[in-house]
C-alpha cells in the first residue's frame, strides 16, 4: 500500500475527520501548544488508535515546508468512479451539480477548485487520467483538506459528459470568448455540470464540442480573463445562488 505524508492542521484535521484513508503515523513538532486544531487532531488520533510520535522541526521540515507543526502518513487519495459518484447524487434528491476540470496542471488551482465545489455543494468532480493535476499532498493542503470530503473521479472526460448527458445533466463549458452565452441569462438551477478549462489553454475542442453551451462571466476590467480557480469558482458560487435562490429571470432555452 503506498503511502503519503499530508501536512498542515486543517487538512490533517479534515483527512481524520472524513475517514477515507489508513492511516499509519501522526507526528507533531515538539514544543507545540496542545490547543486548538493540534488538540482536535490528537483527540481524533487517540480515538482512532493512530501512533503519535514527537518529532523535531527540522523532521517536519524535510516533510512539507508549511507543515504548521503536524503531519499524518496515510494511504494514497481514495478516488471514486463515475457510477458511483452518480449514485451518490441520486440519493440526494436533488438537481445534480457536478464539476469538470479539463487538463488543469497546477495544484494550487485545483485545490481552490476542490476547496470551493465542496463547500457549494458539488457531488462530484471529473478529472482526467492523464496530463492533469491529480490529488496529491499539495492539493489536499491548497483545498484545505476539502478534497477528503469530496468525491473525485479520475476519468475520460468525453466519455464522462456523454454518460451524464444520459442521466439529463446539461453540461456547460466555461471560457472568456464573447460568443459565449452570458452567464447570468442560462438557467444554473437544474441538473448542472460545469466545465472548467486548463490554465493556458482553456477546454481541448472536443471536450469543448461535448459541452451543451458555453458559458462567460461578465467582465468590464482591462484584463482579457480571469485565473481557471477564480473563474470556475465564481462560476460554481454563481450556481450555487441560483440553485438555493430559484431559477434567474428570463432564462434561455437551451432545447
Amino acid at each position: 500500500m503506498s503511502k503519503e505524508w499530508i501536512t498542515g492542521r486543517n487538512p490533517v484535521f479534515e483527512s481524520l475527520s472524513a475517514r477515507r484513508r489508513h492511516f499509519f503515523e501522526l507526528q507533531i513538532t515538539q514544543g507545540v501548544e496542545i490547543k486548538g486544531r493540534i488538540k482536535d487532531i490528537l483527540a481524533l488520533a487517540e480515538k482512532m488508535n493512530i501512533p503519535v510520535h514527537t518529532a523535531d522541526r527540522k523532521r517536519l521540515d524535510s516533510i512539507a515546508e508549511n507543515h504548521q507543526g503536524v503531519a499524518l502518513q496515510a494511504s494514497a487519495y481514495p478516488y471514486s468512479d463515475l457510477p458511483s459518484i452518480l449514485l451518490y447524487a441520486n440519493s440526494l434528491n436533488e438537481p445534480g451539480f457536478f464539476l469538470i476540470l479539463d487538463t488543469l496542471q497546477d495544484p494550487q488551482n485545483l485545490g481552490t477548485l476542490l476547496r470551493t465545489a465542496e463547500v457549494v455543494g458539488v457531488q462530484g468532480v471529473f478529472i482526467p487520467m492523464h496530463r492533469a493535476a491529480a490529488v496529491t499532498p499539495a492539493v489536499v493542503h491548497a483545498s484545505s483538506g476539502a478534497s477528503e470530503h469530496i468525491r473525485i473521479a479520475q476519468v475520460n472526460l468525453v466519455q464522462a459528459i456523454t454518460a451524464l448527458k444520459e442521466h439529463n445533466i446539461w453540461v456547460m463549458g466555461l471560457e472568456g470568448d464573447l460568443s459565449a452565452r452570458p452567464i447570468e441569462s442560462v438557467d444554473l438551477s437544474g441538473p448542472l455540470a460545469l466545465v472548467v478549462g486548463s490554465e493556458g489553454y482553456g477546454l481541448r475542442d472536443l471536450v469543448r464540442r461535448s459541452c451543451d453551451v458555453m458559458l462567460r462571466l461578465p467582465m468590464r476590467g482591462q484584463i482579457e480573463s480571469l485565473n481557471a480557480s477564480v473563474a470556475g469558482s465564481i462560476a460554481l458560487y454563481l450556481a450555487y445562488q441560483t440553485r438555493i435562490s430559484g431559477t434567474p429571470d428570463g432564462p434561455i432555452n437551451l432545447q
